[in-house]
């Protein structure tokens, strides 16, 4: 079990991309996720199959559940964020993704 927390966070473009198209409390309640996922990496659950590379975590974005997927490397400490959005066709649209 790696209790260390992540030291780095990196974001793929696509991520980058739609954090910009977020209204200010909407990006506060994604630093909020990330800040909880930086302290506790392991906190998502892991995916099986198709999708084993990514962990998903489940938090409130405007009293909506949103999901966020990213990867943890624990070697290096990195928490790289893959991805967020509603449930609906969240796990369709990583598999084409990555």
């Amino acid at each position: 079990m790696i209790l260390a927390k992540a030291t780095t966070v990196l974001q793929t473009p696509t991520f980058r991309k739609a954090v910009k198209k977020l209204k200010a409390n909407q990006k506060k309640d994604l630093d909020d996720a990330v800040r909880v996922l930086m302290a506790k990496p392991t906190l998502g659950e892991k995916k099986k199959g198709a999708l084993a590379f990514l962990r998903v975590h489940k938090f409130k974005m405007n009293k909506q559940l949103t999901l966020l997927g990213y990867s943890f490397n624990g070697d290096t400490l990195t928490l790289e964020l893959m991805a967020f959005g509603s449930h609906e066709n969240f796990y369709r649209n990583i598999k084409r993704r990555f």
